[in-house]
């Protein structure tokens, strides 16, 4: 863990989420799965891939010092934090969780290195729209998954490229209040899909759930 950084967010040595997920899918072991997520992205793309699911979302802080950590740091030892405050917390309050995966995501947007998480407010949400237009960023997505006794993350990164973005277009955007909840004040699959060129990697890690 870098100097500084909060010892809770220090990922698990088994950085793979594979091993949780490939239970969730085996036939002969029917499990339970909560997402640990407010996001309704997470809950759509659930959905659209047929995974019944329940939805947790844990009483847990998203305070650090982002100074210390990479974006790929970040967003695991957030994901992993979540699903270990969902796992703690579903079983204070009683609930058997020995058939249950409980998965966990966070997603960042940053450009040359600098993290970019949901805009404090419009103004805001208009810096990172202008740092963005007409150049190359990432998205990175840290998903963890807690079930069984383990608890295993993984980090997806995907390049977007934004054309270039006038006042006018950027305005009309923020009207739209789309941007409220996004990392980097943006949703690549709603009004904000005309803003990009191009993309490397995974569509829906920019969804927020490779």
């Amino acid at each position: 863990t870098p100097p500084g950084a909060r010892a809770d967010l220090a990922p698990p040595a088994n950085k793979s989420h594979f091993p949780i997920l490939l239970l969730i899918f085996k036939e002969d072991i029917p499990m339970r799965i909560v997402l640990a997520s407010q996001s309704p992205r997470r809950r759509e793309l659930l959905e659209m891939l047929g995974v019944p699911h329940t939805v947790f979302v844990p009483d847990t802080e998203e305070v650090c010092d982002r100074t210390v950590l990479s974006p790929e740091e970040l967003v695991m030892g957030l994901a992993c934090r979540k699903a270990r405050a969902a796992a703690e917390q579903l079983t204070a309050a009683g609930h058997d969780l020995s058939d249950t995966v409980i998965l966990s995501a966070d997603t960042v947007v940053a450009l040359n290195g600098i993290i970019l998480e949901k805009p404090a407010d419009d103004d805001d949400a208009r810096r990172m729209l202008r740092a963005l237009s007409g150049r190359r960023h990432e998205v990175f997505t840290g998903i963890a998954a807690a079930g069984r006794g383990m608890l295993s993350v993984d980090v997806q990164t995907t390049a977007v490229f934004f054309r270039t973005l006038n006042d006018e277009t950027i305005e009309r955007y923020i009207a739209s209040r789309e941007h409220c909840d996004k990392a980097g004040a943006y949703g690549i699959q709603g009004l904000a899909a005309v803003f990009v060129t191009g993309i490397e990697g995974d569509y829906f890690n920019v969804m927020g759930l490779p």
